[in-house]
């Protein structure tokens, strides 16, 4: 008896590692047209549906006919989601690390105590934060 994996040459794990490498970019790109594909809120809902039924039983036709229909906006809505995130992100740091306005003035006040700053730097940073 021999061993199968005496078999299995060089040639053969390459091109294992190939079919491997072609089948994660073929999942890549479904997830990526289904995430555009649900991301459009231009789009109807039974437009989605109809896309998503072509993209589960003619899946390659229907990716390239996807990707040069509406691949042009792809681009736009994915920059679209990142700047909305990134809003949303910074919103929500500027929530957790901003200052009030009682903390803003009780550090203006420690620096004119120190000395940091004069009184009429003080008036008018002061009129600042409280205008704000």
């Amino acid at each position: 008896m021999s061993p199968i994996i005496a078999d299995y040459n060089l040639g053969d794990a390459l091109l294992t590692v190939l079919g491997i490498f072609f089948v994660v970019i073929w999942i890549w790109i479904l997830i990526t047209v289904l995430v555009d594909l649900f991301r459009d809120h231009e789009l109807s809902g039974w437009a989605k549906a109809v896309w998503v039924f072509f993209l589960v039983f003619l899946p390659v036709i229907t990716v390239l006919i996807y990707l040069i229909a509406r691949g042009s906006g792809m681009r736009e809505r994915a920059i679209q989601e990142q700047r909305q995130m990134q809003q949303t992100t910074d919103e929500y740091i500027r929530t957790v690390a901003g200052s009030s306005p009682v903390e803003q003035l009780h550090r203006l006040d420690e620096l004119r105590a120190r000395g940091a700053i004069t009184q009429e730097e003080f008036d008018q940073m002061k009129a600042r934060v409280l205008a704000a």
